[in-house]
């Protein structure tokens, strides 16, 4: 019987050859080096964590529901309860993220999938954070492509202030390649949704194209180089497996559905990891706090095939690369997003409960990883 647990195994301990990039190599050097607890439990399907101080934290439950935890504590009633939501599949209440000016405005940006005459769309939408609710709902860009798979979809603001939204195929693969369309694209935009007139494409919001369904987006500490997280083809377009890690630059093509897993184009980007079997990236963020010293400057993701989190080792010498990399936290199943607290401790969700997991009890939960 095949076990895919042992093929990723060898693929680690191997290396391999991707792109410019040559037999990366897993890391073992930290995995005794760091501590688990649990923080909060009995959520359903978190997908986005937001930190908005030291004490209070925002969660969107897939199903529509806003979430605060105050002082380590979950608060029972949820902050917003958004009724439109359609979250039959892979799709619900999505991203979330908090405008660069949230201490003194108060606004966060929420993206979710709704259904209008039999069609379903995904809307950005930005909103006044009053504490125990919202208020001010302002839709920022609306119409993007969703389907109950390939949604997308992530929000999060770069160094230049200009709020980056990603897109999934929808399962229409050939989208991703066309100009026109928003499906499997990565977009930029002004946090009033207009359109930066230095984005690549005159009067648009692409910023980059042929990806596939990325949910996981971050830039490496104190630049504007732009790390991403994407899913590969699951059988039914393409051999299983194929999940990336790519640098994202403007204007630029990766490939999808041209090219995936390995292969190459003249004119198409290639990945600066690639991963077969599956751990299907579901989140991205780099590690800037000096708490933990070993993972400073790394960059980490959730894996929900995968049952653990990626640790990425930068090449130090070009931040472009990647030196190593290894899985981490593997006990806990299917993991969504990984995001660093003020605390400097690094926090993650799981997603046991979105019917392809195995409930542990409490779940769905949030964890909490510390130095020992």
């Amino acid at each position: 019987m095949f076990n895919s647990n042992f093929m990723f195994a060898l693929v680690l301990t191997l290396g391999f050859s991707c792109g410019n990039q040559k037999n990366i190599t897993e890391n073992k050097s930290s995995k005794s080096d760091f501590k688990v607890d649990v923080f909060v439990k009995d959520l359903e399907i978190p997908w986005s964590i937001v930190f908005t101080d030291s004490n209070r934290i925002l969660i969107t439950e897939r199903p529509g529901r806003l979430r605060l935890i105050e002082n380590g504590k979950l608060v029972n009633e949820p902050v917003h309860t958004f009724d439109e939501i359609s979250s039959k599949g892979e799709e619900g209440l999505m991203g979330l993220t908090l405008d660069p000016e949230y201490k003194n405005n108060k606004l966060i940006y929420l993206s979710y999938a709704y259904k209008t005459n039999g069609d379903m769309h995904v809307r950005v939408k930005q909103y006044k954070d009053d504490g125990k609710s919202i208020s001010n709902g302002k839709i920022i860009i609306d119409n993007l492509p969703a389907a109950q798979y390939h949604c997308g979809c992530r929000l999060k603001f770069g160094p230049d202030k200009k709020l980056y939204i990603t897109t999934g195929d929808a399962g229409n693969r050939e989208y991703a390649q066309d100009l026109d369309k928003l499906y499997g694209k990565i977009l930029r935009i002004n946090s009033d949704g207009t359109f930066p007139q230095d984005n690549p494409f005159p009067n648009s919001p692409i910023w980059c194209y042929g990806n596939r369904n990325s949910q996981g987006i971050d830039w490496y500490p104190g630049t504007d180089i732009m790390w991403e997280t994407e899913h590969g083809p699951s059988g039914f377009d393409g051999p299983g497996g194929g999940d990336e890690v790519n640098i994202i630059q403007k204007g630029k093509n990766y490939g999808w559905p041209i090219v995936h897993h390995r292969d190459h184009k003249d004119g198409m980007e290639d990945p600066l990891l690639e991963f077969t079997p599956a751990v299907a990236p579901a989140s991205g963020n780099f590690y800037r706090s000096d708490v933990i010293p070993e993972f400073k400057n790394n960059f980490f993701f959730g894996c929900l095939i995968g049952n653990g989190i990626m640790r990425v080792i930068v090449d130090p010498n070009d931040k472009t690369k990647a030196a190593s990399f290894e899985k981490i936290c593997t006990t806990y199943g299917r993991i969504r997003d990984v995001v660093e607290g003020p605390d400097g401790a690094i926090y993650f969700s799981t997603s046991n409960l979105d019917g392809r997991g195995k409930p542990l009890e409490g779940d769905d939960k949030i964890y909490r990883l510390t130095a020992k």
